[in-house]
């Protein structure tokens, strides 16, 4: 056998195994265009079942702390913009929540936890996209899967054993949190891996929903659940993100070589048959095993520092809509009367959904313009006014509410999904790393990664902040908004320059150029 057949062959037994029993059954190989499309689908449900077990805490809150008689919910005085309201009445007390949680500090207390979770999810981001680059992605997926899948029932596990210890708790969202954070680094180098650049805003933006959609089903199902005990809301995503972690191992395929099939780009590489001999259209490809680029090599690529402290503030701003604002919804008197719990968490997802929406017209819009600073920023600046319309006139009626949520969770979500989905593949893949695509999962995690430290820090600070003043977390998070689009204007003008350069030369090409007679 030549060493192309014992390559084959040793790719071959490199597939998933429910990749080889399909195989098996259909007599042939599967197509690249099938490979692509069991990629989408099985990491559109893994990061969908991952945001599913995050957003049941957000969920639960309002059953584990009902206790409202310090904090202010009425919505701003639309004439005194940074004032203190007076006059307003407390939400009734519907429950007696659950112990500790049930206390004068127990919003606090759900905010320690909350940053407890997301402090070690970003720290645990860097290491995870190192082992990424280096050990088998679908390996490490599977593990992060089943392990928050487990210690995400064990929160819930607290009602059915009546624990009440708030270190129980901490501690098991902090393992939980370290679960999740080899989640992203994997599914958006596996998708790199499977997708070229061509079309990348566009076809991540709209795979990119698995957030909105994972949020959105963790949120109806942790609602639909509370009647039943609040631990349900917990074990029923734990349980679903194992199994789908189960499929995983059994069927995705992590990238074209280990399975021993020839990827699109690749084939593009090859001149056509000539004499029998195919002759590589370019030079300086080898076949020697790419080294991983190193955590420190990869902060200086050229773009991912200012992506990075832009996600920071971009999902600080996220991150408190993901876990507060079902607890504001069901605090808010919404034209004059207080939503339910689980009626809040539903009406919640509509910002999600604006996300969804919001991500697509991101990734689209930075492909048309091929400009993804460009696009990130001008998302992040409209969400400023967006932020401040919602919590004005938010609380006027449902359907003011609802309309302005969405328009909210478009711009907050659309720079967030376009700088953690294309922003980073196309980085990750940056000319300056000389064809080595190792660095996918390295840039991601890093990008993310720091996304992540201001994830945990909006939800802790609005935990303290919201017992004084809601006026004062959206102020909070508007500035915020504001300083992720000020961090990338050094490379809006770089594109914006770069693009004005490219339309001088091309009019003067046309100047140049001879204009054809016509022969009559």
């Amino acid at each position: 056998m030549d060493s192309t057949g014992e390559q084959r062959s040793e790719a071959q037994d490199k597939r998933p195994i429910g990749v080889r029993f399909l195989e098996n059954i259909r007599g042939s190989r599967l197509s690249f265009r099938t490979y692509q499309t069991i990629v989408l689908i099985l990491t559109f449900l893994a990061y969908a079942s991952y945001h599913a077990t995050r957003k049941t805490t957000s969920i639960v809150k309002s059953v584990l702390d009902p206790e409202t008689t310090k904090l202010g919910f009425s919505h701003w005085s639309r004439f005194y913009f940074l004032g203190t309201v007076e006059g307003t009445e407390p939400k009734p007390r519907l429950k007696d929540g659950w112990s500790p949680f049930d206390t004068s500090d127990g919003t606090a207390m759900l905010g320690q936890i909350d940053v407890a979770f997301l402090s070690v999810y970003s720290l645990g981001m860097y290491f995870a996209g190192h082992l990424g680059d280096r050990f088998d992605l679908r390996i490490l997926l599977t593990i992060g899967m089943v392990g928050t899948g487990i210690f995400t029932s064990l929160f819930g596990a607290g009602y059915w054993l009546n624990i009440h210890s708030f270190y129980y708790f901490l501690a098991v969202q902090m393992l939980a949190g370290l679960f999740q954070s080899t989640g992203w680094p994997s599914v958006v180098a596996v998708v790199g891996n499977w997708f070229g650049k061509k079309k990348r805003g566009l076809i991540m933006g709209i795979w990119n929903a698995h957030t909105s959609i994972g949020n959105i089903s963790g949120s109806l199902i942790a609602s639909a659940l509370l009647k039943y005990g609040w631990g349900y809301s917990f074990a029923v995503p734990g349980l679903s993100i194992a199994l789908i972690g189960l499929m995983v191992f059994l069927f995705l395929p992590v990238c074209p070589e280990k399975i021993g099939i020839e990827s699109e780009e690749d084939s593009l590489l090859k001149s056509p048959k000539k004499n029998g001999i195919t002759e590589p259209l370019l030079e300086g490809r080898s076949d020697e095993k790419e080294k991983a680029v190193g955590f420190f090599e990869a902060w200086r690529i050229p773009g991912v520092a200012p992506f990075a402290l832009c996600l920071f503030f971009s999902k600080l701003v996220a991150y408190t809509f993901l876990y507060w604002l079902p607890f504001y919804i069901s605090h808010t008197a919404i034209d004059g009367s207080y939503l339910s719990d689980s009626t809040a968490g539903t009406l919640s997802t509509l910002f999600d959904v604006g996300g969804v929406v919001g991500g697509i017209l991101a990734g689209h819009i930075s492909d048309r313009l091929d400009a993804r600073a460009l696009t990130a920023a001008g998302f992040m600046y409209c969400a400023i006014p967006a932020l401040f319309f919602y919590r004005i006139y938010g609380s006027i009626s449902l359907y003011w509410n609802i309309a302005l949520m969405f328009v909210t969770g478009m711009f907050v979500n659309g720079p967030y999904a376009l700088i953690t989905t294309a922003v980073s593949a196309d980085l990750g893949t940056h000319s300056s790393l000389n064809g080595n695509s190792r660095a996918l999962a390295t840039v991601t995690a890093i990008i993310d990664g720091t996304g992540s430290v201001g994830a945990a820090i909006g939800p802790l600070l609005t935990g303290y902040i919201s017992a004084k003043s809601w006026s004062a977390v959206f102020t909070m998070l508007m500035s915020a908004a504001l300083v992720a689009g000020l961090l990338l204007m050094k490379l809006v003008v770089a594109e914006v320059s770069a693009k004005m350069e490219s339309a001088r030369l091309r009019a003067n090409w046309r100047q140049r150029s001879p204009v054809p007679e016509l022969l009559v």
